[in-house]
Parts: C-alpha cells; structure tokens; sequence
C-alpha cells in the first residue's frame, strides 16, 4: 500500500508517518510550504515530501510519476480561535478539499478519506454518532460538513471510494503548543499557575497513535461512502482530566504548578458534552483504542523534557 497524506505534521498525521515507517508502507506528504513543523517528519527511506501551498493543492501532483492507493486529506486553514467564523476562508478549504479529490485521481489512488470534525454536529448532549443531526454553529463546522458531502459527490464521480471520519479531540506530540493539554502540561512543568473554567464538560481524549490506526485501518476495512466518528469511546468530566495532568506532572516529574480550576468563565456557546459512539468503527474496522489518557501524558512529557 502506498499512501498520500496532507497536513502531516499534526498530531495524527505525525502518528501516521511513524505508523507507516514501522508497517514499511510508502508515503507522499504535502506539506505546506515553508512550514517550520517540516523538520519534525523523520528522515526515512519510505517518506517523500513534497512542499506546496493549500491554493496549489490541485498542481501538486505535477512531476510525481508514481501511482499511490490512499489519499488521505487532514490539511485545512483556520482550525482555531476567531478564523473558524472566517466565512470566506472556510469556503476556501472546501475548494481545497475538492482540489485534493481530483489530485487523489490523478496520483491514482482508488481510495479518499477525509478528516472532518465534531464541530459538523453542533452542540449535542450525548454520544455522536454517523446519523446524529448536523448542525454545526460556526464557519468550520459548516466548512468541513460541506467539504465532506461535495468530496464525496465528486469522487463518486471519478470512481473513487470516499470515507468521512468525524474526529473529536485528539492528542499527543506535535500537537499544536497551543492547544489545552500541550499548553497546560508545558505550564506546570515551569511553576505556573493554569486557569480553567468550572471544566465540568463531559469529554472524549484520543491518543495520536491511537488516531492514526483508526485511519489506517480504515484504508483496508473502511465502507465507501459512510461516515464515521472518531473518539475513545469514553467519556469522563474535563477536570478529571485536568486532574490527572496535575497528579502525574506533580508526583512524577516534581513540578511545581498548579491548577485553578472555576477560575474563568465559561465561552459563549460552550460545548457541554462531547462524547463518541465508536460502534461502526469498531464494528467494521476492529478498531479499539489502546493508549489510556495517563499513559498519553506520561508519552508526551517524555518528549517536553527532552526538547
């Protein structure tokens, strides 16, 4: 099997490259151009990188002469912070995704998958599933509910097997420092103090490794044209994760952070539960999730303190 990956310098798609290397399998990796996160990809005789800008994705392909199998697309422009309601930048990634269908077609491959969002739902108050209601609330979410209904009506037409999976919170390495559980882990190792809402949300953590098995085994077993809905299956309230960062961090590497817990206020519109019914994926794939959330953490700051 040979693969196509865009965006993977992410956390799954780090995952997946690692994945790929140990499975032999060969890869294409867009990146985007200039992107300083290109020195994480680890030199291997099975990686090929390739440099472009979203807006070029459909030239990409131009003097690559070998034939590839899976596309995988994880690529997309504005995921945080005040551009998820960029209506005009969204509406670009949707372009993108379309422009990586055709580029999946011209590199041969018979298969595409896409990475979508939770954000395509809205806000539910229970586990999600592949036929829960969408009704996303913000530009991205629109944008990527959009992406994976127009990529899968294009691929049928170029004959391509399509695959939309809805991917709730991942983390790991080479997540962006940024995010909840890099930033906060980064905060008590250097004695700060890290404020959070009440965190009583009810919430899903899948490990990177663990994502990116999930997308492979997807590319043997996936059906076409469905959607699935990536998570761990498990739910547990936000400050027990929060918690347990804490407690590790403390007791096993003598920080001397804290955390303050109904500190701030809740965001408007805050999502309240955000869990994964994982039944489908489980049922056609055998996808089970191995990396407990402790064990994620410890994984991670093994990689902090080496940095």
């Amino acid at each position: 099997m040979k693969v196509v990956i865009t965006g993977p310098t992410g956390a799954i798609g780090m995952a997946m490259l690692q994945s790929c290397i140990r499975r032999q399998i060969q890869v294409l990796a867009i990146c985007h151009k200039g992107s300083k996160r290109i020195k994480n990809i680890p030199s291997s005789p099975y990686i090929k990188i390739a440099e472009t800008d979203l807006s070029d994705l459909s030239m990409a392909g131009q003097g690559i002469d070998e034939k590839y199998d899976i596309f995988y697309h994880l690529a997309w422009s504005g995921t945080t912070g005040e551009v998820r309601n960029d209506m005009y930048l969204q509406n670009e990634n949707v372009k993108y995704t379309l422009d990586v269908v055709k580029l999946a077609k011209t590199l041969g491959c018979h298969t595409f998958i896409g990475a979508g969002s939770q954000a395509e739902y809205g806000r539910v108050e229970g586990l999600l599933r592949p036929e829960t209601p969408a009704f996303p609330e913000n530009g991205y979410g629109m944008a990527k509910l959009c992406a994976g209904q127009m990529s899968r009506h294009l691929s049928g037409g170029l004959g391509i097997r399509h695959i939309w999976v809805r991917i709730l919170s991942v983390y790991g390495p080479f997540d962006a420092e940024s995010s909840m559980i890099s930033s906060t882990l980064r905060k008590l190792l250097s004695g700060q103090s890290v404020e959070f809402t009440p965190a009583e949300q009810m919430w899903d953590y899948l490990y990177s490794e663990d994502a990116a098995e999930a997308m492979l085994l997807l590319a043997d077993k996936g059906v076409g044209n469905k959607v699935y809905v990536l998570g761990s299956g498990r739910v547990r309230q936000l400050k027990d994760y929060i918690q347990e960062m804490y407690d590790i961090t403390s007791e096993e590497y003598g920080a001397t952070g804290d955390i303050k817990i109904g500190a701030k206020a809740y965001a408007d519109k805050q999502v309240m539960y955000l869990g994964a019914d994982i039944s489908e994926l489980r049922k056609d794939t055998g996808f089970e999730p191995e990396v407990g959330f402790g064990d994620g953490i410890r994984r991670i700051l093994c990689i902090i303190c080496r940095e």
